[in-house]
């Protein structure tokens, strides 16, 4: 049943994460959920739109659309968003600005499609109040998300501001180090259910390691986070926020296994222990100076392995020889595990001498990945049928 004080919103994410977000959004209370492409639209209230805010892990962005119209020209461009109430949702003495995304025949251009948008804005306010807001393009009061699709044009309001995968935890970073957003849907897409012990073999800044602390501990991703957009609108309710904040936290569990990271770099461990410990999980992640070709699973019991092997820049040996090392030490040393790592060296694939359980399509950055999972038995599964 929708409440009357329900609307749509949609939750931005990054392809191959659709579901992973379909489900977050599902067990934190989600109406209505439809699954789309890089996002997820669904039914909640106000508080929902907090909750969404500090809680979910795999959401780029949380957007409220507020109006639609249809528009092919110009005129119908200026018009539409003229006569827009514009007054209910921006202040004259409040920023905002435009982020345009286009898919249309009828516009091309997304800064000049923004700049005839903005036209109709200011010139709204000129007429009622003979004066305007201003624009800013850093750091906004207001940001407007357009997405003009065809003829049909949503305009939302951004109810987060900076991206969400910016938890404010990672001060300290490697030559190209994962997105916190891709990371935390990665641990979900391997499978991973906080029932075993996990390890990051070659971990970097630690980004995996602190994004399976909160998965383990139900820790909302946010939590810390001190300003988010939907704070400067005129509807906000700083007392509901406050008592939001106060459920999400509340709902935080323990964790019995361990999470390990092994990086054979001093430098790198030196910025994970910086990260962790800006994140508040020192005491729940044990890192070690180690080269994962030369380390063995010390025990027999269940054992995660999650990872993004050095690429590019970051990878300065044979690639070959390097992904042949991957599966042959996972074979030989880490029995009764499953391992699951990203990759866009796709041909490199082939070298890691595993048939691989799951193979899923993602992208890191602008670079088409492969996530592929591995279950380890005792000899090679590429043996078994």
């Amino acid at each position: 049943m929708i409440d009357i004080s329900d609307f749509r919103m949609v939750a931005k994410t990054f392809f191959g994460l659709e579901d992973v977000l379909s489900a977050e959004l599902l067990k934190l209370g989600a109406k209505k959920i439809e699954k789309g492409v890089r996002n997820v639209s669904f039914v909640g209230d106000l508080g929902f739109l907090y909750k969404c805010n500090l809680s979910l892990r795999t959401a780029i962005k949380v957007l409220k659309p507020i109006t639609n119209f249809k528009i092919k020209t110009d005129k119908e461009l200026y018009s539409s968003f003229y006569n827009f109430p514009w007054e209910e949702y921006i202040s004259i003495n409040k920023t905002f600005s435009i982020e345009s995304v286009l898919f249309s025949e009828f516009f091309s251009h997304s800064l000049y499609f923004s700049q005839k948008a903005k036209d109709g804005i200011v010139d709204r306010f000129r007429k009622l109040y003979k004066n305007r807001p201003s624009i800013d393009s850093v750091n906004p009061d207001v940001k407007l998300n357009i997405h003009l699709r065809g003829n049909i044009c949503t305009v939302s309001l951004d109810s987060s501001g900076k991206p969400l995968n910016q938890r404010g935890y990672r001060l300290h970073t490697n030559v190209a180090p994962i997105n916190e957003v891709l990371a935390a849907g990665i641990i979900k897409l391997s499978g991973w259910n906080s029932d075993c012990d996990i390890l990051d073999p070659m971990c970097g800044s630690g980004t995996f390691l602190i994004e399976a602390a909160m998965i383990a501990q139900n820790y909302p991703p946010n939590y810390k986070r001190t300003h988010f957009l939907f704070k400067n609108w005129k509807d906000f309710d700083s007392e509901l926020f406050d008592s939001i904040k106060k459920s999400v936290i509340n709902k935080t569990q323990s964790f019995d296994f361990k999470i390990y990271g092994y990086d054979k770099s001093p430098l790198t461990l030196k910025k994970a222990i910086l990260n962790i410990k800006e994140a508040g999980f020192e005491k729940y992640i044990v890192l070690k100076k180690e080269d994962f070709f030369f380390t063995k699973k010390d025990c027999d019991k269940k054992l995660q392995l999650i990872f993004n092997p050095p690429y590019g820049e970051r990878l300065s040996v044979n690639v070959e020889s390097f992904y042949k090392n991957i599966g042959d030490t996972l074979k030989k040393n880490y029995t009764n595990s499953i391992a699951s790592f990203i990759t866009s060296n796709l041909e490199s694939l082939k070298h890691v001498g595993l048939k691989h359980k799951r193979r899923i399509k993602l992208y890191n950055g602008k670079l088409e990945s492969r996530l592929v999972t591995y279950e380890l038995y005792k000899g090679s599964k590429k043996n078994k049928t």
